[in-house]
């Protein structure tokens, strides 16, 4: 078993973020390696840029949204249906998506946004409040520290972290510059999930014993591609960013960069961040790391080109004896009800299985009658913008601590 805090089985990469980079892009993650591990976590975070600006209660709220593929759409429509808010930027290294993400917003919204390709133009500009980080997973967090440093409030795509190191330099940026951080984690703003979990943590139904998330999504093999030259749209150099790759191929973009360990963390910590997420929350609140993992699994089936689990299950075992299991699979997920899911067991032998609570041998569940728990409401979305015009970190509902705990299981599961 593997003894925690630690990274994944495969190098920890760093990816050195903070001033270092901001002045010196060609700073690699691996040359900043020895000197950030051996300044400490929050050694990495220097400077005395300011905080964030107070933002009246009519006052418009403008966002820039970085990475405008998949989820950053999502982003885009999210925030334009919030009452005063702004889309100011739209970031993106390929400039074919900023063009048709420009267009999608000129002809639904009121105000033009303005392209660019690096987001460090969006949060050099003073007249910008937040960022929204949809960008693939190895930017998350170097994006959100910058931000933060920049007095820019961040709401960041799951995982916040692409591992262990980074997501302790995240959280030391939010503590230094005081920036709401959000994580795209959606089921936080369930006021139900909240209530589900307030009945848990109080006893209702025992103590709980495990708390078990699983993510069965079906998908297929990603085949090959060879190594080539990146098309004339796309700042390649750019996108890689903080990634140590050499060669570019199609396989990276604009989706299946998921399943590149430069790049991506597979579907554990992808979808399944959700139901880690989810499971983690169900548990004593006062939990922060597990002090034991272990994990099975790999890439099975598939003969393609992609390097993450297909296949995993691991364990995360916390001081006070509660258990973490998690389950993914790809292929052979035959025998699921749902494809995603969160299960709670008891010590008494109970267990809560879609809302229903099931007694000791019994296979006749109960409805449970759940209240609304405590989140900041508006959802996803409107949640965030209420913790920024509020300027209070705390109201943010999946903060930069949640994302943090909840990441790192993911990261020493895989």
């Amino acid at each position: 078993m593997k003894e925690s805090p630690l990274s994944n089985r495969r190098p920890v990469p760093v990816k050195v973020f903070c001033n270092t980079i901001m002045k010196n892009p060609n700073t690699t993650r691996r040359s900043f390696l020895k000197a950030s591990l051996a300044a400490g976590t929050a050694a990495v975070i220097s400077g005395t840029k300011g905080r964030a600006k107070i933002i009246g209660a009519n006052d418009r709220v403008r966002i820039a949204v970085a990475g405008l593929n998949g989820r950053g759409g999502s982003h885009i429509g999210g925030f334009m249906g919030q009452k005063n808010v702004e889309i100011a930027y739209l970031v993106d290294p390929d400039s074919k998506a900023v063009a048709r993400r420009i267009d999608e917003v000129n002809r639904k919204g009121k105000y033009k946004p303005r392209g660019a390709a690096d987001i460090r133009h969006a949060i050099a500009d003073k007249n910008v409040d937040a960022i929204t980080v949809a960008a693939p997973n190895h930017w998350h967090s170097l994006m959100t520290i910058w931000g933060a440093q920049g007095g820019k409030h961040v709401y960041v795509e799951k995982p916040m972290s692409h591992d262990v190191h980074e997501g302790r330099v995240a959280v030391e940026a939010q503590k230094k510059y005081g920036v709401v951080i959000q994580h795209g984690t959606q089921r936080r703003s369930s006021s139900k999930i909240a209530g589900l979990h307030e009945m848990i943590q109080a006893g209702k139904f025992g103590k709980l014993k495990i708390s078990y998330g699983y993510c069965c999504k079906p998908r297929g093999g990603i085949g090959f591609k060879s190594p080539g030259v990146s098309p004339t749209n796309l700042d390649w150099n750019l996108w890689r960013g903080p990634a140590v790759i050499d060669t570019f191929h199609a396989n990276y973009v604009h989706y299946n960069w998921h399943w590149f360990w430069e790049t991506g963390n597979g579907d554990l910590n992808n979808q399944g961040t959700h139901q880690l997420d989810v499971a983690r929350w169900a548990m004593d609140p006062k939990l922060t790391n597990p002090t034991r993992v272990m994990a099975i699994g790999g890439r099975f089936q598939w003969n393609d080109q992609g390097e993450t689990p297909n296949t995993m299950f691991g364990i995360a075992e916390y001081p006070n004896g509660q258990y973490l299991f998690f389950n993914v699979r790809n292929v052979n997920y035959n025998g699921y009800q749902r494809q995603v899911e969160n299960e709670y067991y008891f010590e008494d032998g109970g267990k809560i299985i879609r809302n229903k609570y099931y007694a000791k041998g019994s296979d006749k569940g109960e409805d449970i009658k759940i209240h609304d728990g405590k989140v900041t409401p508006g959802g996803e979305w409107g949640s965030f913008i209420k913790a920024v015009r509020a300027n209070d970190p705390s109201m943010a509902n999946g903060n930069v601590y949640d994302a943090h705990y909840g990441c790192v299981v993911g990261h020493l599961i895989n």
